[in-house]
């Protein structure tokens, strides 16, 4: 971590507003919240919405040979989703 003066980054309104509540200390700004993967995209979305069909499919009575092919998923990818280690 590295000391920067405040003084020389932030403008002055915001360096007085942060002046209201800590003077002559060191703080720590961390990082904004990072999103997890495929928030940002839609991707996690689109899986998490596949896989609720895989599994209805299944549990309507589809085989998983089937799903492979509808899905163009391998038999063990299938198998992970359907028995509830994707959601």
């Amino acid at each position: 971590m590295k000391y920067q003066n405040a003084s020389h980054i932030l403008p002055d309104e915001l360096l007085k507003e942060i002046q209201k509540y800590v003077t002559g200390e060191a703080i720590y700004i961390p990082e904004p919240k990072k999103k997890k993967w495929g928030e940002g995209s839609g991707a996690r979305q689109f899986y998490h919405e596949r896989n609720r069909k895989i599994q209805s499919d299944y549990q309507k009575g589809m085989k998983i040979e089937t799903l492979t092919e509808k899905y163009n998923l391998s038999a063990e990818s299938i198998k992970r989703i359907v028995y509830g280690k994707f959601l």
